[in-house]
C-alpha cells in the first residue's frame, strides 16, 4: 500500500506494474487472509494498527479482483483505465513538440510491435498496453530465472518509451507540462 502510493505519485508505469505484481501475488496466495498476512504483512514488522490497514488494503484488492471476475487472470479495470489514459496521451503527444523524445523512442520499438502482437495470440490491445504486457512478462521471466537475450532486448527497447511517456504523464498531472500545439 505504501509502495503503491509512492509509485503512483512518482511513476505511473511502475505503479501499474507493481499492481499487476500484487494481483498475481494475491492469486498465488488464493486470496486467503492468513496467507496474505503471513507473506505480505507480518514480515514488514508493522504495529498492529498499521498491519490491519495493510491487510485490509490487500484484502480489498482481492475483493476487487473477485468482483471483476479476475481471480484466475487479467488485470484490474483501474490499471487498464490508466493504460488507456497513457495511450491517449501517447496519441496526443505524437503530434506535439512536447512529444519529440517520446516519438524518437517509439520509432525504435515500432518494428518490434508486430512480433509482440503476434505473441499475444489474437488479443487486441493498444501499443501501450502491449508494451506493458511485454515488460511485465519479461519481469516474470526474470523472477523465474528464465529471462533470455530477446527478453532483455525487449526491456531495453521498450523501457525508454514507457519511461518517457510516464515522465510526460506526471508532468501533465502536476501541471508542469502543457499539451498544446506549439
Amino acid at each position: 500500500m505504501d509502495i503503491a502510493q509512492t509509485k503512483r505519485k512518482e511513476n505511473i508505469a511502475e505503479y501499474i506494474l507493481y499492481l499487476w505484481q500484487i494481483e498475481d501475488l494475491l492469486r498465488a496466495l488464493r486470496f486467503d487472509e492468513a496467507s496474505i498476512d503471513a507473506a505480505l504483512v507480518a514480515p514488514r514488522g508493522f504495529s498492529e494498527s498499521k498491519s490491519m490497514l495493510f491487510r485490509s488494503w490487500y484484502v480489498e484488492m482481492g475483493n476487487l479482483l473477485r468482483r471483476e471476475g479476475k481471480t484466475e487472470k487479467g488485470h484490474l479495470e483501474h490499471t487498464l483505465h490508466l493504460i488507456a489514459d497513457m495511450q491517449d496521451l501517447a496519441n496526443r503527444i505524437s503530434k506535439l513538440a512536447v512529444g519529440a523524445d517520446y516519438r524518437r523512442e517509439y520509432e525504435k520499438i515500432a518494428p518490434l510491435l508486430p512480433e509482440l502482437r503476434q505473441k499475444m495470440e489474437g488479443q487486441e490491445v493498444g501499443d501501450i498496453e502491449l508494451c506493458f504486457r511485454a515488460l511485465y512478462a519479461s519481469m516474470l521471466y526474470r523472477m523465474k530465472g528464465e529471462h533470455s537475450e530477446l527478453s532483455d532486448e525487449i526491456v531495453k527497447t521498450i523501457s525508454p518509451v514507457i519511461a518517457e511517456l510516464a515522465r510526460v504523464y506526471r508532468g501533465v498531472e502536476e501541471g508542469t507540462i502543457e499539451l498544446k500545439d506549439e
